[in-house]
């Protein structure tokens, strides 16, 4: 049974998840799709991402460096396709996995709080799946949200059906499920089948509204930060640096508050990174005021310090 009216919660649930970096990729010669980079980070290591709140994550396919610990699988045989692909994840988790987030390894552009609304949504309502639907209202049965026994139920009556899951199309697996649905913005859902794809991934992290978002969330994953900062709070501060004192203050500055938050110990978190950046933005303040004074306003104001200047 389908249900057709959509659901959501903010409260997603405790959760595993499958990521599926197999498949020829036929329509790009054969290349390794999940290694291929956007905006300077693997498709997979993207997935990835968006997902690092998973109890354990499955990724079936073959074994490459990954930007943090995932547990490898391979469907059997090599090649067999998405069913037989995503039962061979889901006999990696734990029998005690009640949710099962269900993701394929080529969308440049899903983002956590997508995945905190599948989640949420499937917590929410008596369905055994919650599917992201695209753009023009299509299922994404590899953007979804399962609970486990159903899941395993359906796996296990189509491959008794049918004898085998290899080769079989995904569209059989929700068709018996009772289904709800999300929908989301376009780009969650966009994945990259060919290079024309790619392109346009890899153009559209660059767009003016988009590229230091892309940017800050790269270095991140890069680093290994999952902290979340007030973006124009650092511009802001930046500015005050470079305009109030010199260009290179800029960088040397956003990175001593950085530092100074570190310092002032765990747990603190992005009110730290604030309470630093406001301290240090109030100095540029004061240091550009005395830029444009005559020295009057300042210490010395009342003749001690031209006595000493008069003597030398």
């Amino acid at each position: 049974m389908t249900a057709t009216q959509r659901t959501d919660s903010p409260e997603p649930a405790a959760y595993d998840a499958v990521v599926l970096a197999g498949g020829a990729a036929r329509r790009l010669g054969g290349a390794d799709k999940p290694g291929l980079s956007v905006g300077g980070r693997s498709l997979l290591d993207r997935v990835l991402g968006a997902c690092r709140s998973a109890g354990r994550t499955v990724v079936v396919g073959g074994r490459r460096a990954t930007a943090r610990p995932v547990v490898w699988a391979r469907e059997n045989p090599p090649g067999g396709g998405p069913l037989a692909a995503l039962d061979a994840g889901v006999r990696r988790l734990p029998a005690e996995t009640e949710t099962v987030l269900v993701l394929s390894a080529d969308l440049p552009f899903l983002r956590e709080p997508v995945v905190r609304r599948l989640l949420g949504a499937l917590a929410a309502g008596p369905h055994e799946a919650v599917l992201l639907t695209d753009a023009e209202g299509r299922d994404q049965p590899l953007v979804a949200a399962y609970r486990a026994e159903p899941l395993r139920r359906e796996l296990a009556l189509l491959a008794t059906e049918y004898g085998t899951l290899a080769g079989l199309p995904l569209r059989l697996l929700p068709q018996e499920l009772d289904v709800a649905r999300v929908g989301a913005e376009p780009e969650a859902s966009f994945d990259c089948d060919t290079w024309d794809d790619l392109a346009v991934a890899r153009a559209r992290i660059r767009e003016h509204g988009s590229v230091l978002d892309e940017w800050i969330t790269a270095v991140k994953e890069e680093l290994g930060i999952e902290l979340d900062v007030d973006t124009h709070l650092l511009l802001d501060l930046a500015r005050d640096a470079a305009h109030g004192v010199a260009r290179p203050a800029a960088p040397l500055t956003t990175f001593l508050v950085g530092y100074a938050a570190a310092a002032a110990g765990r747990g603190q978190g992005p009110e730290a990174v604030a309470e630093a950046s406001r301290r240090a933005a109030a100095l540029a303040r004061r240091w550009a005021e005395e830029s444009g004074s005559d020295g009057r306003t300042g210490p010395g104001a009342d003749g001690a310090g031209a006595g000493r200047g008069e003597a030398g």
